[in-house]
């Protein structure tokens, strides 16, 4: 499928400006010859290329254009315009004229129920888990309102609650300390009142995935997950050109090495392979590759023992001027080409819409439903918004599969159901053992979700389990305020239920804890051992809830 091309190039603009020897006269009488004859005038070529435009229908149509060359285009050059792209459809979030009869829905949406169980996996996958109440709060919104109120905020995030601190105490210095840039966006994630712009940062963060241990200092990943922040739900074109000039991602990905007569090629099959067309797919050559390589030259730093890499700039004279030929597509193109080669690349609107749903439904889309997803982000010109409300309304995301939470989505849903906050730097030690230290994903594919719960990520789990339960479990040995004596097991598993936020078990999951909990009465033969021992009951189901699958699953 080929991504109409509506917004004009710079060239393009360049070609019909008002004024000047080369002005397009408006009834084109002047370039009827060129679609066939290209014309030298005074160092350019004037060509003639073709693109889809949409019409009022929803239909699309060819235009011709005038594309200015700064040299003579080979033999062959593509001028346009591809596969006719489908009617596109109306996004089913925008259109509520399309409801299922009696339903208020949009059709192709969830028409079951929305009620707190739903509004959790919403949060939970959307966000990071509900606190205390939000569950039914977002399930009075209904379907709808319940998305938009994530994907629409308005306003800057407030950070609601105490800041974060280390266990003394102290502020965190996260661009100074180690670790502490981690908590600093743990705390972002346990308190913001915007949780979806902090869980598609974390998206990007593992799509884009750039680490720390390749950049001069924390504060470039730092910036770089703001660029995430004020990127995730509008244009993917523009977040793809702002990740590409980052001064993480241009140490990263050796942006910065690549110069004129000897490019680096880091950067440029990445972005193909992992960014935004997918490898073995057919889509690009390692001549693309190379091409886009040199089409990506020019970037520039300056480092010292004080600052490190600083002033990342444009240097035209590291940038390779001549024409370059990638996806069958010829031109002087330069880094903001590159991006928009790609995005325009036939197999790029797949790409994302299963990339994007890979992050929220546990299973791959339909064939219908992907196309559907196609042509919404297609014809909203390549907008992750619509996209993403589809798929958080889609029936696939409330009845498909359960999914693993990822480390720090895990310990954040905890912490949220707690009512804690960042008072430790040992989340950092802990997330790292689990496998997910953030701002270190460990290569640049990002992290293995497959991996989440091996066996040497599995104590981890267990021990994050136990820092939370900090404060929370019973000290079944103390005097002054002994255990209950005649705590009953129904009683005991309802108590630790409540002490994590009353979260949904699976009916054989809960079973399981209230048969745990009478056996351990029946092991009660002293008087003395009455308190102390439904004391250790209680941490023992507090602890075996932190681990349980409806814990570890969203």
């Amino acid at each position: 499928m080929a991504i109409p091309k509506v917004t004009p190039t710079q060239a393009e603009l360049d070609s019909t400006k008002t004024g000047g020897k080369h002005r397009a006269d408006k009834s084109g009488a002047k370039h009827k010859k060129d679609a066939k004859h290209h014309k030298k005038h005074h160092g350019t070529w004037n060509d003639k290329h073709w693109r889809w435009v949409e019409t009022p229908d929803g239909d699309w149509r060819v235009q011709g254009y005038i594309f200015h060359h700064k040299h003579k285009p080979p033999k062959h050059h593509f001028r346009g315009p591809g596969p006719k792209p489908p009617v596109r459809p109306k996004s089913l979030a925008a259109a509520p004229a399309v409801a299922a009869a009696g339903s208020g829905l949009p059709a192709g949406a969830y028409q079951g129920v929305f009620g707190p169980a739903q509004a959790t996996r919403l949060i939970t996958r959307a966000g990071f888990g509900p606190g205390p109440g939000q569950a039914a709060q977002l399930a009075s919104l209904g379907l709808i309102g319940a998305v938009q109120s994530l994907t629409r905020p308005s306003g800057a995030a407030v950070l609601s609650g105490p800041p974060a601190t280390d266990e003394d105490g102290d502020p965190l210095a996260p661009a100074d300390i180690w670790g502490h840039d981690h908590l600093w966006w743990l705390d972002r994630m346990i308190r913001t009142s915007q949780p979806l712009v902090e869980r598609m940062a974390l998206v990007f963060h593992d799509w884009f995935a750039t680490s720390e241990g390749g950049v001069s200092k924390a504060q470039q990943m730092i910036d770089q997950s703001n660029t995430f922040r004020a990127n995730c739900f509008g244009s993917f074109l523009d977040l793809f050109k702002a990740v590409t000039v980052d001064p993480a991602m241009l140490q990263w990905l050796n942006g910065a090495e690549n110069v004129k007569g000897a490019p680096n090629e880091n950067y440029a099959r990445e972005m193909m392979e992992l960014f935004s067309l997918g490898a073995d797919r057919g889509a690009y050559t390692e001549d693309d590759i190379r091409e886009q390589a040199r089409a990506l030259t020019g970037w520039d730093y300056e480092w010292s023992s004080e600052l490190g890499s600083h002033n990342f700039h444009f240097n035209p004279k590291r940038h390779d001027t001549g024409v370059k030929t990638v996806f069958g597509r010829s031109g002087n193109w330069n880094w903001e080409d590159a991006c928009r080669l790609c995005v325009e690349n036939p197999y790029h609107p797949s790409f994302f819409v299963e990339k994007l749903w890979s992050y929220f439904v546990g299973a791959p889309p339909s064939e219908a439903t992907r196309a559907s997803l196609e042509a919404i982000y297609v014809g909203s010109g390549l907008q992750i918004r619509p996209v993403l409300e589809e798929i958080l309304i889609s029936p696939d995301f409330y009845e498909g599969p359960p999914m693993v939470k990822p480390p720090v989505v895990h310990l954040t849903t905890m912490l949220r159901a707690t009512g804690r906050y960042i008072d430790t730097t040992a989340w950092t030690w802990l997330c790292n053992e689990a496998g997910q230290q953030l701002f270190w994903p460990p290569n640049v594919a990002g992290w293995d979700d497959s991996r989440w719960l091996d066996t040497s990520r599995m104590r981890a789990r267990w021990n994050i389990v136990d820092f939370v339960l900090e404060g929370i479990a019973a000290n079944p040995w103390e005097s002054s305020h002994p255990y209950s004596q005649t705590e009953t097991a129904p009683e005991a598993v309802d108590k630790a239920l409540a002490s994590w936020g009353n979260p949904e078990l699976r009916p054989e999951h809960r079973a399981e804890l209230l048969a745990f909990a009478q056996r351990v009465e029946g092991l009660i033969t002293a008087n003395w051992e009455k308190g102390p021992y439904r004391g250790l009951r209680q941490n023992a189901l507090l602890q075996l809830i932190g681990v349980s699958p409806d814990l570890l699953l969203q």
